[in-house]
């Protein structure tokens, strides 16, 4: 091969590569495939979650669909968005612990708006996954029911935090409860842990969230699965 020839693979290769980075040089984007990574999603779905206009979403996840990061489905009217591979949220899960590493303002942007988290005790997933085996917690999962149903750490129960207080006697209190949600980000167990500790429950939080947890390899389910 030439120098010509070399220098010109070189800048073909990398013009290619530097797709998947355009793509992903977007606040909203990078929060879209953080939702998606949760599970499928229409347009107006994650228009509402983001706060975004339904049009600005749709031109948002055709700039994700161009790099190949997203792909679609049709069901009737509607268009249902998934990451397009595992590889999709593990490129996702390495730019969101790359920057919480590099700058100390995510940190302090997380301990102002989640005052609590450093009082609440976390638990490892390894931990976690030991104590589901020996029949020790009450899992929890307090993301929104979808969610739960798209998929879900095996033995957990669905109890969105919006739901908490009214379905709150369904917990048994003879056991730890250990919530989750979306991601390190999410503060739905943050949440839901301080109301079942308001409540005399005991309660900790899984220092990841599902998406962490599935590519991990650990065990999972769908609703309508297991027991």
């Amino acid at each position: 091969m030439n120098t010509g020839s070399h220098r010109q693979f070189k800048d073909q290769l990398f013009e290619q590569l530097a797709r998947v980075s355009r793509a992903l040089a977007s606040p909203r984007r990078l929060e879209l495939i953080d939702l998606l990574a949760q599970g499928d999603r229409t347009v107006e779905d994650l228009a509402g979650l983001t706060g975004l206009s339904v049009a600005n979403t749709s031109r948002h996840l055709q700039a994700l669909r161009t790099a190949l990061l997203v792909s679609v489905r049709r069901e009737g009217p509607y268009a249902w968005y998934r990451l397009s591979s595992d590889g999709v949220f593990r490129v996702w899960q390495a730019v969101r612990d790359l920057g919480q590493g590099q700058f100390a303002e995510i940190d302090r942007l997380v301990k102002t708006y989640v005052k609590e988290r450093e009082k609440l005790e976390s638990v490892s997933a390894a931990e976690l996954l030991g104590r589901i085996r020996r029949n020790e917690v009450v899992v929890l999962d307090v993301r929104p029911a979808q969610e739960y149903r798209a998929g879900h750490i095996l033995s957990a129960r669905s109890l969105p935090v919006n739901e908490l207080e009214k379905r709150l006697s369904g917990v048994p209190k003879r056991r730890e409860g250990v919530a989750y949600c979306r991601g390190p980000f999410c503060v739905y167990a943050d949440e839901a842990v301080a109301k079942l500790r308001q409540r005399g429950y005991r309660a900790r939080r899984l220092d990841v969230g599902f998406p962490d947890w599935q590519a991990a390899g650990l065990p999972v389910e769908r609703a309508g699965e297991g027991s």
